[in-house]
């Protein structure tokens, strides 16, 4: 079987590729659930990891609010110090400070010579938690709350501040690795969607190949195991191929019926008219020999396409080269036939049509020829080839068309109805061969080349 047989008619309209169909389907569904769930974990995470931060600045917060005391001047005083270094060193980026109304804010050493600034419109004891922008070079997160202390009447409010920065970097780390992670989880998904569309297509390709095997003449129905989807629609197509050949087979046989119960009485009426002479006999004798021509085309053009409809027609070329050479060399002894070529091509056609175009073109080269014939058979492009010239003396270039009309013939000195080549160009492209007339280089005679579908 040829690539060409596997290859989609070109008269089919392609609305699109069902493969891509699937895995964009796939693609678009796999990009929402990632998309919507990435988000979702996003705010998850970055939500815990910020309250555990936060959960940090309220440890410290609650640490010095255990560790305040009032002085005898009635400010704020710690009676230990607070267990994290970094409130020691200036600019750390982790600070404390403590404001009342009526005295100086109480700053970490940390802050160095800065103040951290107090939200007047906050006036609740609950702890408060906020971003400040107050310095230019650190993005704080501040934990702050409003209390008295034992002995004062003052309400202090204690703060304390870190520099977020660590707290963005685990946040953008860990969204890198969400990124990472669903984009990976993407493209696996999406190989598996391939995967899985090339899989569960797979068996339309096998459907599609036993299709062609059908229409190439490989096999006489649609074979093989198909899943249970599929399965209804094989018999269907096999039950569809089945009633077309017997479609086909009846109006072949029916044609080929009124052919032969008209071929009857016309040799009947051409017999009764020859043996009477005159206008009125020749005019029938004339008339009867056109019937019978158009019934011979007719009949020829019925058995090919009735044949067709059988899809396995398939015929071995050189047998029917040598069966015609026997039958036109009796016919015509005095005329040399010579045949070569490969013996083992096989056309897609029946053997009875291949037999009758050839006979009819080896035929016409042994009738109009000078004495030689000379039959070539080759393989060409998936096709057949059968090469049939004579030493005769041609037909020009202008002519050679109209030797294809049915009932035209150049040299009406000899015989015949005119069919000839109407009837092989006909059953040609019946089996979707061609067949033309050129000019024969080896002989100077005229070369016709017909040419037939190769089956396998």
């Amino acid at each position: 079987m040829s690539d060409a047989d596997l290859q989609p008619r070109p008269y089919v309209r392609a609305t699109g590729s069902l493969s891509r169909r699937m895995i964009l389907i796939a693609a678009v569904w796999i990009l929402v659930l990632l998309a919507g769930g990435g988000f979702a974990l996003d705010r998850v995470l970055t939500s815990a990891v910020t309250r555990n931060f936060d959960d940090q600045l309220e440890y410290l917060l609650n640490s010095m609010i255990v560790s305040a005391e009032i002085d005898s001047n009635g400010a704020v005083m710690f009676n230990r110090e607070l267990a994290d270094q970094r409130f020691l060193e200036p600019g750390s980026g982790l600070y404390w400070q403590v404001t009342g109304k009526g005295f100086e804010p109480f700053p970490s050493r940390s802050l160095w010579d800065r103040l951290l600034k107090v939200d007047p419109h906050y006036r609740g004891t609950a702890i408060h938690i906020y971003d400040s922008k107050q310095f230019s070079d650190e993005k704080l997160r501040i934990v702050e709350r409003n209390l008295k202390l034992p002995g004062s009447s003052t309400i202090w409010r204690f703060q304390v501040a870190e520099d977020r920065g660590s707290l963005d970097a685990q946040i953008d780390a860990l969204r890198r690795t969400l990124v990472r992670s669903f984009a990976l989880l993407g493209l696996g998904l999406l190989v598996m969607a391939a995967l899985q569309t090339w899989y569960g297509l797979l068996p339309l390709k096998k459907l599609r190949l036993e299709i062609a095997r059908l229409r190439s003449g490989h096999s006489t129905r649609i074979e093989g195991e198909m899943p249970e989807e599929i399965a209804p629609m094989v018999e269907e197509l096999n039950a569809l191929v089945a009633h077309n050949d017997r479609q086909a087979e009846e109006a072949r046989r029916h044609a080929g019926n009124l052919a032969h119960a008209l071929k009857t009485p016309l040799t009947v009426i051409m017999n009764a008219a020859s043996a009477q002479s005159g206008p009125l006999s020749e005019t029938v004798v004339r008339e009867a020999r056109t019937m019978r021509r158009q019934v011979d085309h007719h009949l020829a053009r019925a058995r090919a396409v009735g044949r067709r409809g059988s899809a396995h027609s398939r015929a071995e070329v050189w047998p029917s080269i040598e069966a015609v050479e026997r039958a036109v060399s009796r016919l015509y002894p005095q005329v040399r036939i010579d045949a070569s070529g490969p013996h083992d091509l096989v056309a897609h056609i029946e053997r009875q049509d291949l037999e009758e175009i050839v006979g009819n073109l080896v035929e016409n080269a042994a009738k109009y020829g000078g004495g030689s014939v000379f039959v070539t058979v080759q393989a060409e492009a998936g096709f057949v080839e059968i090469l049939v010239e004579d030493d005769g003396p041609g037909i020009a270039e202008a002519d050679r068309q109209r030797l294809f009309e049915r009932g035209v013939r150049l040299d009406t000195g000899k015989p015949g109805t005119g069919l000839g080549l109407a009837i092989v160009r006909d059953v040609a492209e019946i089996y979707e061969g061609t067949a033309s007339l050129e000019e024969s280089e080896d002989l100077g005679g005229l070369l016709v080349r017909l040419r037939l579908p190769a089956a396998g």
